[in-house]
Order: C-alpha cells, then sequence, then structure tokens
C-alpha cells in the first residue's frame, strides 16, 4: 500500500546544509529525515551548536540554501517560489522564538489580533480568538497591558498564544523557554505543549530540558548533522 504523504504534517528527506566560512565548508545538516504525524509534539535535543535551529529554519521556510525534500501537509516545498513559502508559512505555521519578538507598542491582545487580520479575520473573530487564547493562559487580566509592562513570562505566554492565533497545523518552537528562569521555564513550556495539544496542532519543540521533552510524545536527537 503506498504511503499517503498528506498523513504526515512534516516530510523531511535527505535535507541537507552547508555554509562556507573563507575556504572551508561546515555541513550543519548531513541528510536528515523526519516525519511528524498531525497532533504530534515532537522534543528537538541537542547541545548548542548541534543545528536545532537550522533545521526549525529548514521546516519553517525562512531561508534558502537547503538541500532535499521538505514536505508540508504534503506539499512540496523545495522547488516553490518566495511567494509560495510566504503562503506556506502563513497557513500553516506558528512560530515561537527564545526572545519573544512582540510589537512593543500594542497591547498583548493586540500582538494576538494582528496576525489574524493579516490573514483575513474579521475584527470581531479575532478579538474573540485573542480573548480565548490569552485567557486560557492565565492572562485575562493583562490583556491591554503593553510588553513592556509583561514579566518575561507573560511575553512569552503572549508570543504563544500569537503563535496560535491562525489554528497553524505545525508551531515550531526554537527554545522557547531558554530565556526565562527554569521555575517559569517549567510552567511556560507545559502551557504550551497544553495549548498545542487542546488545539489540536503539531509541534516541533527545540528544547535542552531533557525532563520537559519526556512528557512530549517523541524526542528525537540531532548529532553530527543527522537524527538519532
Amino acid at each position: 500500500m503506498s504511503e499517503n504523504s498528506n498523513d504526515k504534517v512534516v516530510k523531511l528527506r535527505d535535507v541537507r546544509r552547508s555554509f562556507s566560512q573563507g575556504d572551508v565548508q561546515i555541513d550543519v545538516l548531513k541528510g536528515v529525515d523526519l516525519d511528524i504525524r498531525p497532533n504530534e509534539i515532537v522534543a528537538l535535543l541537542g547541545p548548542s551548536g548541534s543545528g536545532k535551529s537550522t533545521l526549525l529554519q529548514a521546516v519553517g521556510l525562512l531561508e534558502g540554501g537547503f538541500e532535499g525534500s521538505i514536505k508540508l501537509a504534503g506539499e512540496e516545498t523545495a522547488q516553490m517560489s518566495a511567494n509560495g513559502h510566504t503562503r506556506i508559512r502563513r497557513e500553516l505555521l506558528g512560530f515561537v522564538y527564545q526572545f519573544h519578538h512582540l510589537l512593543p507598542d500594542f497591547s498583548a491582545k493586540e500582538n494576538v489580533v494582528m496576525p489574524q487580520l493579516i490573514a483575513g479575520v474579521s475584527q470581531e473573530q479575532a478579538d474573540e480568538r485573542a480573548d480565548i487564547l490569552l485567557s486560557s493562559l492565565g492572562l485575562e487580566k493583562r490583556l491591554d497591558h503593553k510588553p513592556s509592562k509583561l514579566s518575561g513570562g507573560e511575553q512569552q505566554r503572549v508570543a504563544v498564544a500569537r503563535a496560535l492565533a491562525n489554528a497553524p497545523k505545525l508551531v515550531l518552537a526554537d527554545e522557547p523557554t531558554g530565556n526565562l528562569d527554569e521555575a517559569t521555564a517549567d510552567i511556560v513550556l507545559m502551557e504550551l505543549m497544553a495549548l498545542v495539544r487542546d488545539e489540536g496542532s503539531a509541534a516541533l519543540i527545540a528544547t535542552h530540558n531533557e525532563r520537559l521533552a519526556a512528557k512530549m510524545d517523541r524526542v528525537v536527537r540531532l548529532h553530527d548533522g543527522v537524527l538519532a
């Protein structure tokens, strides 16, 4: 029976990425294969400099220069135009970074409303969804606060809500709690996983936290440019 590519949110085959430093070529990804199923949360572990961020950039279509096959929700992206990549990111993906990258002049709620409006959602629907997502993260009393008035943990919770705003099929999180103290990091990462599950999304989460990684559906380790 042939494999249905649509039953994978992510399907990577022989993905490679090299960088040049002077006359030296550095091979960061050396043939990565990875499948992620719908609703699956996968932890991506690896030491600093192992290429975790590079792999997330590949899946997130955030830069060029990759070789191999990158299929997202059944669509081969390798030969897509920049406009095609933009469409995939807008329709299928949500991103959470180590630093929240919130818009400083907008409130918590406005930061979650904005990507919805860009995607064509009505103001009323965007407001309602922002309220629901932020309240689910315990921020119902902080909706009108700008990022500078929020704690680090609260800022990252807003970033999590923003990533889920357009109901992505896949959330990509690059050390999403790496800038938080350990206790806050534990709480925020658990909240991220809970919200991803509640929303029915899949996720690939790069983290150093072995204990929390073990709570995810699967752990993959990046070592010497390949996944183990």
